[in-house]
């Protein structure tokens, strides 16, 4: 079992930015890979970043490229996500998951309970 705790969610203007974290519990975080989704009202959940097992390989949504960076801490069983230049787009709330690939589609095993963005403009 892994337990996924999200943090680092708020009310930030546009161009602003912002950093998420997710906490994982369990020695056995360096064996999932990590995803991030985000889900805004009346919309489906979606990918926006995923990160491999060792973090060398990482994988974006065409929408947040070149904005958001995904990075994971192994040590300290975290995994991020650094959000510059924040656009009223991307209020959502954004959960964090655990599986065995990185992969863009929901196919993860554990998730979170979310946070909440939200970008004013």
């Amino acid at each position: 079992q892994v337990q996924l705790v999200e943090s680092g969610g708020g009310l930030v203007q546009a161009g602003g930015s912002l950093r998420l974290s997710c906490a994982a519990s369990g020695r056995t975080f360096r064996r999932y890979a990590m995803g991030w989704f985000r889900q805004a009202p009346g919309k489906e959940r979606e990918f926006v970043a995923a990160i491999s097992l060792s973090g060398y390989s990482t994988y974006y949504a065409d929408s947040v490229k070149g904005r958001f960076t995904i990075s994971r801490d192994n040590a300290k069983n975290t995994v991020y996500l650094q959000m510059n230049s924040l656009k009223p787009e991307d209020t959502a709330v954004y959960y964090c998951a655990a599986g065995l690939k990185p992969t863009i589609g929901p196919e993860y095993d554990y998730w979170g309970q979310g946070t909440q963005v939200t970008v004013s403009s």
